[in-house]
């Protein structure tokens, strides 16, 4: 049975015979979330009732409504995509494309190329787009044709909502725990400065060491181990006096551990080592890392979902960050 004779029974329909929410028959259909047990009951009468066969990815292609969401990653070369981050990022927007027959692809946005998008401009197999290392100029350049269904984990726009760990207050909670643990020489290794997110933490550090009255210890960084150890040797030669170094990566930071110990420093004995994102090797090491939490399956599975939705999402959604603390710090 259908709902007329020229088209096919839709999930809008499933909801109105059912008298549930689009979200709710959504969840039904697909096994997962929550749902009471009258309301999958009368979801599962309604698709009874009106034949109702789950085939967006089918029903994608009429419309020209596209069966592929990308995830799209601005770098400065390819190996951005071999990121664990960007796997995470992946692999949850996939458990939410799935069960609505949907893929997930990944595409590589060259750093200074402002028409990196236009290739995905036009491509009906598109039905979304997840931004990834987002920047202003980047925002920009998003096609006309793609607006409304783009969305960004970081910065976003007017027309393009971002979906992002609150890393400032993380930051916060990391760096006025040192502080209480006594540390007061500590220097940060942040992340690439062409990244807005990685401003926020920076920004942070400032505030809080001037609220303390402490100098500012700023090195560069971009997320990576080796940069972390390479780092760790320079702030013991620029200040030999130093207690403490925060990294706003988790793997920047064990990379600060291999350098304090290239250099003979002990940790948390001479220098206490602070990360951010609480990957599952952080809690493995010797010493187990302190960090802040980063909920990134959580952030990458409400950005696919605003997309497979096709509902206007609010302009940033950020998700809370809280400190994990540890031996090394």
């Amino acid at each position: 049975m259908t709902t007329a004779a020229h088209r096919p029974a839709t999930l809008e329909d499933v909801a109105r015979v059912a008298g549930v929410s689009r979200s709710t028959a959504s969840r039904v259909i697909a096994g997962t979330g929550f749902a009471s047990p009258t309301a999958r009951e009368l979801v599962t009468a309604a698709v009874d009732q009106l034949g109702y066969v789950p085939n967006p990815a089918a029903r994608a292609l009429v419309r020209g409504g596209g069966v592929r969401l990308v995830v799209a990653v601005l770098g400065t070369s390819a190996a951005v995509l071999d990121d664990p981050y960007v796997h995470q990022v992946v692999g949850s927007a996939a458990r939410v494309c799935t069960p609505a027959g949907v893929g997930v692809a990944l595409h590589w946005l060259p750093f200074g190329d402002p028409r990196s998008l236009d290739q995905l401009d036009g491509d009906r197999s598109v039905c979304g787009v997840i931004l990834v290392n987002t920047t202003e100029e980047l925002l920009e350049a998003v096609p006309r044709s793609l607006r409304g269904r783009v969305v960004s984990i970081g910065v976003g726009s007017a027309t393009v909502p971002s979906f992002d760990v609150d890393n400032a207050a993380g930051s916060e909670a990391v760096l006025r725990h040192l502080y209480a643990s006594g540390r007061r020489r500590i220097a940060m290794v942040t992340g690439p400065r062409w990244l807005p997110c990685a401003q926020r933490p920076v920004q942070t550090y400032r505030r809080l060491m001037a609220e303390a009255g402490l100098p500012e210890r700023i090195l560069p960084g971009d997320f990576r181990a080796p940069r972390g150890r390479t780092a760790a040797g320079e702030a013991l030669r620029r200040w030999p006096d130093i207690d403490a170094i925060y990294a706003i990566s988790d793997d920047t930071a064990l990379g600060v551990i291999a350098g304090l110990r290239d250099a003979g420093a002990r940790v948390p004995g001479d220098v206490a080592v602070a990360g951010f994102d609480d990957i599952p090797l952080a809690g493995m090491t010797a010493p187990a890392l302190t960090t802040a939490s980063h909920p990134v399956g959580r952030i990458a599975v409400a950005a696919a979902t605003a997309l497979l939705d096709g509902r206007p999402a609010a302009p940033v959604t950020l998700f809370p960050s809280a400190l994990v603390a540890r031996a090394s710090a």
